[in-house]
Order: structure tokens, then C-alpha cells, then sequence
């Protein structure tokens, strides 16, 4: 089937990113023209699309540039039909560290994608959420219409960009609608996530497994369906200011998913708790299950992917890229 998206000019902020890099080759396939956003370095590094940089197809720009810089961001989206906006700073435990960083790139960095959107007009705008904003939930499964409720600095700051997104779609008629999915995993993922550590422990030869609580619950989705969400947002007939979060409706613990990680492996190993993993009691979310009927009804969306398949293919994907001699970065 031929995507809506094909021939359509299009960009990424975030591309080089772990679900940017695996959206701009999505998109790629469906025929669309992308320019991929990637954060300014000095050495020149498009991140996770080094690769395709070097292959160098014919329907990919690649620019770098700040997310936080407007007039950058005005030049990239300068023509566009859609914009994903991915581009974030998302580690958790650093946002407690810096949080003006993250309102400065999360909140400002969403402001100019807006403002560009506004004033250039007919650019439909994709906007990356989290389940963060959730916070520890009321009732579950949470839909779309719970609370927001920041729990960590990071949180708040997506809240803020959230809030934004209403704000531009009621305020100026900008289309923007939100994706929120929930905790996505798979190849590319960043070592410091729960799943990549305990993985990468694993497969390095380590037996006694770092990790902080075992008590909080996750609802995981592999990247390839949540790159699979975004494209059917892009493509859907929703309002602006429309919010869909994507789930599979199941959660397992981390204990729960530091068991499957040793089945997928073939490793047996025991957990040895690592205080500096712990989140701060109070800014500890400690379940997130979605209710995925939205994204169904509104997308046609749902997981393909199952738990175990998702871990086996990230498994494989890690195994030749773990070094068992710097195993102790993995245990930090």
C-alpha cells in the first residue's frame, strides 16, 4: 500500500535520535522527501544516521542545527507538510541534575517548531510526548483524559511543551496533535534505560546485574511500533490540539522484565540493587499501563511486536556491539 506520506516533504528534529533514526528510515521506505534534524556537534556526527549519511540517498537532507535556536529550526521546516518533533533531552536522572536544561530544550525547543509552524501555516506538526506526564496514575489503565501530573523535572518540562501544543492548536489554529507513547525499547536505545542495562550487563558476562527498583511496572513498546504510530498520526484525519497515546495495554515490572532478559539471553544471573539507580521516593512512577483503545480506533494502531520478541531482536541487535572489557560502565 502506498503511503500518503510519499513524495510529501518532511522533517525530523531528533532524527539522530533512537526513534528519529528509526523514523527517518521508515519514512524513507514510504517514499517520503526527509530532512533530518540533528543536534549540532563539533565533530560534524549525524548520531545514529552515520550510516545512511554515508549512503547518501537521494530523498534525505541532512542538517545540523539547535532545537532551541528559532531561526535554525525556521530554515528546516521552511516548505514542509509535516514536522516530527522528536528533539528532546530525556534522561530522567540528569534532569534532576539540570533542569533548566530540559525546560530550556523541551519547552523553548517546542516553541520554535510552533512558531515556524504558525507563521509558515499548512504544516501539520507531530509532537513526541511521554507517559512521564502521567506520573503515578490515579486509576489504570490511563487514557488519554487522566491528569498530568510532573514527577520529575523532565516530566514537567514535557508537560510544558504538552500544554504548548494546546495552547498553538487553540489559540492559532496550529495542527498539531501529540503523540504520547508509552516506554518504547529496542535497537539504539540508550545504555543509561533500564532495558539496554540490564541486556548489556548481561551479554558482557556480568552475573550480578545492577539495577535500582525492581517494583516499578512498564508498558513496553518496540520501537518498530512506535515508529508504525507516528507515521498513522501524520497520515490520520485528527483536529488539531488531538492527543493519542500508544501502549500495548500490558506492563511487567522490572523484576519481571530482568527475568525475561535472562531467558532471551540463556544468561542466569541474580539482581544486586545500585542506590544510585534509585529515583527520589516521591519522583518514583510506579506503574504505567496504558489503555490503548484510541490509538485503535482513531489509527488503526496496535503492537505487533510481542515483549519477548522485542527483547530477543534487541538482544540480537546488542550482542555484537557489547565489549565484555568495559563491563563496568554498564554497572554504574
Amino acid at each position: 500500500m502506498v503511503s500518503e506520506l510519499a513524495g510529501k516533504r518532511v522533517v525530523v528534529t531528533g532524527a539522530d535520535g533512537f526513534i528519529g533514526s528509526h523514523l527517518v528510515e521508515r519514512l524513507l521506505r514510504d517514499g517520503a522527501q526527509v530532512t533530518a534534524f540533528c543536534v549540532y556537534n563539533s565533530m560534524g556526527s549525524y548520531g545514529w544516521l552515520e550510516e545512511l549519511a554515508r549512503a547518501q540517498p537521494e530523498n534525505l537532507t541532512l542538517a545540523l542545527g539547535d532545537i532551541r535556536d528559532a531561526r535554525a529550526v525556521r530554515a528546516a521546516v521552511q516548505g514542509a507538510d509535516v514536522v516530527f518533533h522528536l528533539a528532546a533531552l530525556i534522561a530522567i536522572p540528569y534532569s534532576y541534575q539540570a533542569p533548566e536544561s530540559f525546560v530550556d530544550t523541551n519547552v523553548k525547543g517546542t516553541l520554535a517548531v510552533l512558531e515556524a509552524a504558525r507563521d509558515m501555516g499548512g504544516v501539520r506538526v507531530i509532537h513526541t510526548s511521554t507517559s512521564e506526564v502521567y506520573g503515578t496514575p490515579e486509576t489504570i489503565p490511563i487514557t488519554e483524559d487522566h491528569p498530568l501530573c510532573g514527577q520529575s523535572p523532565y516530566a514537567a518540562s514535557k508537560i510544558g511543551a504538552d500544554q504548548l501544543c494546546q495552547a498553538y492548536a487553540r489559540s492559532f489554529g496550529v495542527d498539531v496533535l501529540t503523540l504520547r507513547p508509552f516506554n518504547t525499547y529496542g535497537p539504539r536505545q540508550s545504555a543509561r534505560a533500564v532495558l539496554p542495562t540490564i541486556l548489556e550487563q548481561l551479554l558482557a558476562g556480568s552475573r550480578n546485574v545492577r539495577l535500582g527498583s525492581l517494583a516499578p511496572r512498564r508498558d513496553l513498546t518496540f520501537v518498530d511500533d512506535t515508529v508504525d504510530g507516528f507515521v498513522r498520526i501524520a497520515e490520520s484525519n485528527m483536529g488539531p490540539g488531538s492527543v493519542v497515546q500508544l501502549g500495548t495495554g500490558q506492563s511487567a515490572s522490572i523484576g519481571e522484565l530482568f527475568d525475561l532478559c535472562c531467558e532471551v539471553t540463556c544468561v542466569d544471573a541474580e539482581v544486586v540493587t545500585d542506590e544510585e539507580r534509585v529515583r527520589p521516593a516521591a519522583s518514583e512512577v510506579q506503574v504505567l499501563l496504558s489503555d490503548p483503545s484510541r490509538a485503535k480506533d482513531a489509527l488503526g494502531w496496535q503492537a505487533a511486536w510481542s515483549l519477548r520478541e522485542g527483547l530477543a531482536e534487541t538482544a540480537r541487535w546488542l550482542a555484537p556491539r557489547v565489549d565484555p572489557a568495559h563491563v563496568g560502565r554498564y554497572q554504574r
